[in-house]
């Protein structure tokens, strides 16, 4: 088998592609733009080379990124973001079967890591937001905002045990801060606050300690499987 360039594997073989960022939010404006993730599956012989087929692909269209499979379950099993929202998005542009099958078992990947994760990239960019304040005398105000909305989807998982990605009733609340009318020093206050909130949630949250790997290594046996037997991760999918 000849290695695909990473742009065919993107093409050929997706199983799951959404729209993320501020579309699937609720926060997009005329200026937005349009933030596109997927999950590919890479043939199953590729991995028998020493040579192995790319964990991720930037591109090819702008503004769009794709993961390789068992790549995007090892991230979503450690509870980050990115890709957690991915496959919660409410706007999917691609699916298969196995990209149904991927979406099914979302709540497989959700546990209490989600709050060392979440909260531990809201802090990584309140560091980086406090540097430009030093540096600029003002922040990025649209990375203001969504450091509040991360901060607030992370408390609301650990409450009610589901991820809801659009804001709501937040949408003219967050624009605010992303429009520069709210100062600083009160997007810093609901940040800390916002933060408290989440280690109390933690405490008494729904969500089981760790997540079902398990049932996820079991649907990525299966998939690699299919794909070296010449099944869906062997072929073009619609």
């Amino acid at each position: 088998m000849i290695t695909p360039e990473p742009a065919a594997l993107v093409r050929d073989h997706t199983v799951y592609a959404c729209v993320t960022g501020s579309r699937a939010f609720g926060l997009a404006t005329a200026d937005s733009d349009t933030d596109r993730r997927g999950v590919f599956v890479a043939p199953t012989p590729l991995f028998w080379r020493f040579r192995k087929p790319p964990t991720h692909v930037a591109g090819p269209a702008d503004e769009q990124f794709s993961w390789e499979l068992e790549r995007f379950c090892e991230l979503a099993l450690r509870g980050d973001p990115n890709t957690l929202e991915c496959l919660h998005s409410p706007i999917v542009e691609r699916i298969d079967a196995t990209g149904r099958e991927l979406v099914g078992l979302r709540g497989a990947f959700l546990s209490r890591r989600a709050h060392e994760t979440f909260v531990r990239y809201a802090r990584s960019q309140s560091r980086k937001l406090e540097t430009d304040v030093r540096t600029h005398g003002a922040p990025r105000w649209k990375h203001a905002m969504h450091l509040l909305r991360l901060l607030t989807s992370g408390r609301d998982l650990l409450r009610t045990g589901e991820l809801r990605i659009d804001v709501g009733d937040a949408r003219e609340e967050l624009l605010a801060v992303k429009r520069g009318e709210v100062p600083w020093a009160e997007v810093e206050r609901r940040a800390a606050r916002l933060a408290e909130e989440n280690d109390a949630a933690l405490t008494r949250s729904p969500l089981p300690p760790e997540p079902d790997r398990d049932r996820v290594e079991d649907f990525l046996v299966r998939t690699r499987r299919a794909s070296a037997n010449g099944g869906p991760g062997d072929r073009t999918n619609g």
